[in-house]
């Protein structure tokens, strides 16, 4: 490509052809699956993508107008949510880290009507980024793991989910597992 712009020009038309296709098709409501968020929180983003703080800025700043750019046009009764996915290979992980660093781009200005956000266990940090989840967007949280067999306590749940709603709305607020995909079947 000629320049960086003209490669997010075609990576937001494709990803709104796939759109259009889907909701032709008659979805409804679409969840990206985008892992990229996941790296970019993870302590060893710099290494990952392989540039300095500086850089990581540009890239959420990048992937952000792609994201919007495919979003932008979308029908009216479309559903569009964005899960921020740290992997789920044979109930394994390939990112930590907590939001706190993409909360100020992906929660506060991404264009999609809710988060699925993983926070089964102590590598996703608190719930403080939820404060920039902007407008009346909704937030799923994957407080319930599928990495083990093991149930999880009711009470704990029932006070994470309080504790997050000290930064959003206990009406915006969802429960889930970490993952709602399973991108190896």
């Amino acid at each position: 490509y000629p320049s960086v712009q003209e490669l997010m020009d075609d990576l937001a038309a494709g990803y709104r052809r796939v759109i259009a296709d889907v909701y032709a098709a008659g979805c409804r409501n679409l969840q990206f699956d985008d892992c990229s968020w996941g790296m970019l929180v993870d302590p060893r983003a710099c290494m990952i993508f392989d540039t300095d703080a500086k850089g990581l800025e540009e890239i959420k700043e990048q992937m952000l107008t792609i994201n919007n750019m495919a979003i932008s046009g979308k029908p009216d009764d479309l559903v569009i949510n964005t899960h921020v996915c740290r992997g789920n290979f044979h109930s394994t992980y390939a990112s930590s880290g907590a939001y706190d660093s993409v909360a100020e781009t992906l929660l506060a200005r991404e264009n999609v009507n809710a988060y699925y956000l993983e926070f089964d266990d102590d590598r996703s940090g608190d719930f403080a980024p939820l404060a920039e989840v902007s407008g009346d967007k909704k937030v799923v949280l994957g407080l319930i793991t599928s990495k083990k067999p093991d149930l999880e306590d009711p009470d704990t749940i029932k006070a994470r989910i309080q504790e997050a709603a000290q930064y959003i709305p206990l009406d915006r607020l969802c429960l889930s597992t970490q993952c709602g995909f399973a991108s190896t079947q």
